[in-house]
Parts: structure tokens; C-alpha cells; sequence
């Protein structure tokens, strides 16, 4: 319904006749330049606080080359190069505006590409997952750089939440439960299932990759306008055609996805350090039937709250609002999981008072959980 619903909405948008004539899209993706490149959200992302992440500093190491050794100067020949060399399906053509982006995290985002490097050890895996079961290009597991900087909690300030920043309206319509104690926005693996089906959507109804990156990042809506705007033939357009007519957020978000593409196999190559992992996060996951608190899982297995927070950040509250009708799935390290089922009673016991969601309440009562006087 939803696909039907999308390439109606396109079909009649792009029924419209414009007076344009058709451009060499050809020509116009490796000409075209802009003087005034708005960066977007990601690269304002608080890069300390990525580094001292409970994961990078628990799984991962690196050396402090990116901060040591200072970018490296390529030729735009060079860069052309190594984008035309990259095993991908999606154009990654190069032009001023890509060259831009690629310099910003070259020089300025040092410590951004850093931190992510270590961070795309645990996700990319997640991501590949959802892309490959969808039959998509594996190149779009870099979509939550440029949305998110890989952080499952980034919230825009337009609202989008999550490591694929989907706006509270597109989660819920994809499926996704939404609330104040669950936000599976936030779920790295439900998450991409819907993001990934979401771009197929979006791609069998453009055929063309760069509109439907482009329409998962501002809508099919402001896409559809900027086609009837560039007129002439709509199926003789790309995102390059389109770009003078699209928002100067959206504007840079095709050439901002080339060039993560291109930073995260050139890295090495600008002296940013390549981040190894000390050990493997291995997980597994266990069904939840019973209202459960992090606390009680931490304390009785002896996990850190952090490491729990990190693989499910779905959970707003440290809280997993289960029950008998509504089972969620609590993500720990593999080793860790038979030690919860075996432990489960105890868990659910551990200060169950505590924890317990007060469901009957008389006047004067106090609460198990106040404090003495």
C-alpha cells in the first residue's frame, strides 16, 4: 500500500510538463559547483563525546595519528580516481561540491572519522544484514554516517531520531513503536530492516539512486517539486539536474554521501588512524515476557548499565515495558546470555518492589520507592 501510495504520488507530480529542455545530467554531475555549501547537522556532533563512548574505549583501540599528522593533499585527479575505483553500484561522481565534503572530513572531522571507524565495527555488520536481505547496494550501510555520525540517540532538530534519523511520523508509518519508553527509531536492528525497506520504496519509484537518496533525506514531496520545477523530461534527471531547485540542507546531502563512501575506504590514505578491535562484541539476544528494569540486569549479571544502554538504546527509561501480551528483546553479549536465563528469576526478583509499575494507588500511600523521612 505504501509503495502504491508513493509512486502515485510521483507519477502525478511528474506528469506536470515543464518548459525546460532536457540537460546532460552526464556533464552537469562532474561540472557543477557551489559557493555556498551549508554543512549539515552531523558535522556539529560532539566528537569528544563519541570518543570516550563506553564501546570505543571497552572494544576498540587506536592511535592519536589523526590528531599527530595533519591531511594530506590530493589531486582532484586522484580523487576522481579512487571514487571511480570504488566496487559500488550508486554514481560516486566527483565535482567541486563532493571535493568540498571530503575535505571537511579530511581536515576538520578528523576525530569525527576516527571515532565512527571504530564505531562501524559493530554497526556495519547490523547494517549489511538489512541491505542484503533487501536485495540494496551495500554502499547505503554509510547513510548513518551522514545521518547520524553513528550515534543511536542523535535526535535532529527537526525531531528525526535514531541511526537512520527517521522523523517520528516515517517511523510509525514503517511500523516502529514510538513512545516514551520505547523508541525502536533507536534500534539499530529494527531500524535498518524499515530504513532498508523505506529506500526500496523510494528507489522503485525514481530508478534513479541519487533522487531516492535525496527523497530519504528531505521527502518524496520537495523531490517531486524540484522535478517539476527543472521541467522537461522527469526520467532525464538526477539529484545534478535537480540541485539548484532542492533545499540547501538536501543540496548537500547526495555529495556529503560520496564523500563518507569515500573516507571510510580512504581513510588510511589522509592519516587517520585505522581503529582495530580489542576484542570481538559478539551478541545474542533473550525474550522479555516481564516488566524489567536495567538496573536489575546489571546488578545480578554484573553488567554495566552503559554497555546495556549501548545495545539497546530502543529503551528510553533503562526500562523494558514487557508482559505477557507484549514481549520485547533485551540485546546482551552472547556470553552473557545463558547466564540470564539461568538467572532469569532472580532478576525479575532483584528488587522487583523496587522497580514494580504502581497500579493501584490509595489516598495517603506512600510510594515503596520514597525515601524515609
Amino acid at each position: 500500500m505504501k509503495r502504491f501510495l508513493l509512486s502515485t504520488i510521483v507519477a502525478a507530480a511528474l506528469a506536470i510538463p515543464g518548459g525546460a529542455g532536457a540537460k546532460n545530467v552526464l556533464d552537469l554531475k562532474e561540472s557543477i559547483t557551489d559557493t555556498s555549501i551549508v554543512f549539515p547537522e552531523t558535522f556539529e556532533k560532539d566528537t569528544r563525546k563519541l570518543l570516550e563512548s563506553w564501546y570505543l574505549k571497552n572494544y576498540t583501540t587506536t592511535d592519536d595519528r589523526y590528531a599527530r599528522q595533519g591531511d594530506v593533499n590530493v589531486s582532484d585527479d586522484e580523487l576522481r580516481k579512487r571514487l571511480a575505483a570504488l566496487p559500488t553500484v550508486i554514481d560516486m561522481p566527483f565535482n567541486q561540491i563532493v571535493k568540498e565534503y571530503i575535505k571537511r572530513y579530511t581536515s576538520k572531522g578528523r576525530a569525527q572519522v576516527a571515532a565512527i571507524l571504530g564505531l562501524n565495527l559493530y554497526y556495519t555488520p547490523i547494517f549489511e544484514q538489512a541491505l542484503e536481505k533487501a536485495g540494496l547496494p551495500l554502499e547505503l550501510k554509510y547513510l548513518p554516517v551522514i545521518e547520524s555520525g553513528l550515534d543511536p540517540n542523535a535526535v535532529s532538530k527537526h525531531g528525526a531520531t535514531g541511526l537512520w534519523q527517521l522523523m517520528l511520523g516515517t517511523g510509525k508509518g514503517l511500523g516502529l513503536e514510538v513512545n516514551s519508553l520505547v523508541d525502536e527509531r533507536r534500534d539499530p536492528y529494527l531500524s535498518s530492516e524499515k530504513a532498508a525497506g523505506y529506500l526500496k520504496d523510494l528507489y522503485d519509484t525514481y530508478g534513479d539512486w541519487s533522487l531516492a537518496i535525496a527523497a530519504y533525506n528531505c521527502g518524496p514531496g520537495n523531490v517531486n517539486k524540484a522535478l517539476r520545477r527543472a521541467g522537461g523530461d522527469p526520467k532525464s534527471h538526477d539529484f545534478w539536474s535537480i540541485y539548484n531547485y532542492l533545499s540547501p540542507e538536501t543540496r548537500g546531502y547526495v555529495p556529503m554521501f560520496i564523500a563518507a563512501n569515500y573516507v571510510m575506504n580512504y581513510h588510511k590514505e589522509h592519516n587517520i588512524s585505522p581503529v582495530l578491535a580489542t576484542k570481538p562484541l559478539i551478541t545474542d539476544t533473550v525474550a522479555i515476557h516481564n516488566r524489567l528494569h536495567f538496573n536489575q540486569v546489571s546488578e545480578v549479571l554484573n553488567i554495566p548499565v552503559d554497555e546495556l544502554r549501548i545495545l539497546n538504546p530502543q529503551f528510553r527509561a533503562d526500562i523494558i515495558p514487557a508482559s505477557a501480551e507484549r514481549q520485547y528483546y533485551l540485546i546482551l553479549p552472547s556470553q552473557q546470555v545463558h547466564a540470564y536465563i539461568v538467572s532469569e528469576d532472580e532478576i525479575l526478583a532483584h528488587d522487583a518492589e523496587k522497580y514494580a509499575r504502581r497500579e493501584l494507588a490509595e489516598p495517603g500511600d506512600v510510594p515503596a520507592t520514597a525515601s524515609e523521612p
